[in-house]
């Protein structure tokens, strides 16, 4: 699949979608595809941490007392990243927002340069299957922690903390569907084709 002229228009994105289903994979693709950087808010916390910034050290202190990230932290960071001049011509965020309170301050974020977004992406599987590819992913890594139980769970947590981001976002009329189950390249093919036709 070939580059999408965005020489125009700047591309801004939102991916949401259950673990396993293949965001990191697909936000990749689609970085490349529309020429716009992948925004992982733990390649953001990664970075920080190796390039010793301020707030990297403050994450770091967070994250080895086995704490999560606090909203007002990661909304820092991602504010920060959303500032960098490679994100003129857009981005797709992965990872981020969380809760409906990093929904608002995406929102002031965004209103503050006079940007807003295009879309989210809302990858869709079946547990089942995502269970299961997750189980063999285990199997293969020697990750014994990631039972059954322990997937479902996730999956869980997951519809549990994301099924109100994605009632504000469709309330906005931005949520794309897309069927995350196929070969990773039908699935960019269905995301470039579902956001084409937006």
């Amino acid at each position: 699949m070939t580059a999408v002229d965005t020489a125009t228009a700047t591309v801004r994105l939102l991916i949401i979608g259950p673990p396993g289903a293949g965001k990191g994979t697909q936000a990749a693709k689609l970085a490349e595809i529309y020429g716009i950087p992948a925004i992982s808010t733990g390649d953001i916390f990664r970075a920080n941490i190796k390039d010793g910034t301020e707030l990297g050290q403050k994450v770091q202190q967070i994250v080895e007392s086995g704490s999560y990230v606090p909203d007002e932290l990661t909304n820092e960071l991602v504010r920060d990243r959303l500032l960098q001049p490679d994100v003129e011509v857009g981005f797709l965020l992965d990872g981020y927002p969380r809760t409906t309170e990093q929904v608002g301050e995406l929102d002031r974020i965004l209103h503050e340069s006079g940007a807003r977004l295009d879309a989210v992406i809302q990858l869709v599987a079946d547990v089942d299957e995502v269970v299961e590819r997750l189980r063999k992913r285990a199997l293969v890594e020697g990750r014994a922690d990631d039972t059954e139980e322990v997937l479902r769970h996730r999956q869980q947590v997951y519809a549990e903390q994301t099924a109100p981001l994605i009632d504000v976002y469709a309330d906005r009329g931005l949520v794309v569907v897309v069927d995350a189950l196929g070969h990773v390249d039908e699935v960019t093919e269905r995301i470039v084709t579902a956001l084409a036709n937006r």
